[in-house]
C-alpha cells in the first residue's frame, strides 16, 4: 500500500447510551464512500417523550474497506414531557469543542437553560487517534455534535447532531484515527 493510499482509510467506533425525558432531535450518518458507492446508514430520533437508546457502531472505509456494523436498541415512549422550563430563564451555560486536525475529528457540546448539569467529558488526542468520552446528566438544553473526515478527498465517515431539551442522561464514546488528516474542522 502506497503512503498516498492511506489518505482515504478511515476507522471509527461509537458506543452511546441516552435516557431522555423531553424533546429530542438527533441524527447520525455513517458512510464508507461518496455518492452511490460504499455503505450508508442513517439513524435518528425526533419528538417528545421518553427515550432509552443504545447505539454501537463501527465503520471501516476507504482504500478497499467498505464495512459498517451497527446495532441500535431502544425503548421509545410517546408521552407528554414532565419537563417544564424554569419560570426564570437561566443564563448558566457550558460549552466544549475539541478538534484533532491530524486525525480529522471534531466533537462539541453545549448546555444552556440549565437547571442542573453534571458533566464528565474526557478528551484524549494524539497525532494518530482521537477518543471523546462523554457522560452528562442535564436538566435544560443540550446540543451535541461530532464529525469525522480523514481528508478533504475522503467522505465523512461519521456526522452527528443532537439537541435535547428536558432531562437527559448521556454516555458516549467516540473513537477515530489510525492515519493522519489535514482538515480544518468547524465545531458543529
Amino acid at each position: 500500500m502506497e503512503a498516498s493510499d492511506n489518505d482515504s482509510i478511515q476507522v471509527f467506533t461509537e458506543h452511546s447510551w441516552i435516557y431522555s425525558q423531553g424533546t429530542i432531535n438527533d441524527m447520525r450518518i455513517y458512510q464508507t464512500a461518496e455518492g452511490y458507492e460504499g455503505q450508508k446508514l442513517v439513524t435518528g430520533t425526533r419528538g417528545t417523550g421518553t427515550v432509552s437508546r443504545t447505539i454501537d457502531a463501527q465503520v471501516y472505509g476507504g482504500n478497499g474497506y467498505n464495512e459498517i456494523w451497527a446495532n441500535e436498541w431502544g425503548v421509545f415512549q410517546n408521552r407528554p414531557t414532565r419537563y417544564a422550563a424554569p419560570i426564570t430563564k437561566s443564563d448558566l451555560k457550558n460549552a466544549l469543542c475539541a478538534k484533532n486536525y491530524e486525525v480529522g475529528s471534531v466533537y462539541s457540546e453545549s448546555y444552556s437553560d440549565l437547571v442542573e448539569l453534571i458533566k464528565d467529558t474526557t478528551v484524549a488526542e494524539t497525532d494518530n487517534e482521537s477518543v471523546y468520552s462523554v457522560h452528562s446528566e442535564v436538566e435544560g438544553t443540550a446540543k451535541v455534535g461530532a464529525h469525522v473526515q480523514r481528508s478533504a478527498r475522503s467522505v465523512p465517515v461519521y456526522t452527528m447532531t443532537g439537541q435535547y431539551s428536558g432531562y437527559l442522561n448521556m454516555r458516549m464514546s467516540l473513537e477515530s484515527g489510525g492515519y493522519d488528516s489535514v482538515l480544518t474542522l468547524p465545531c458543529p
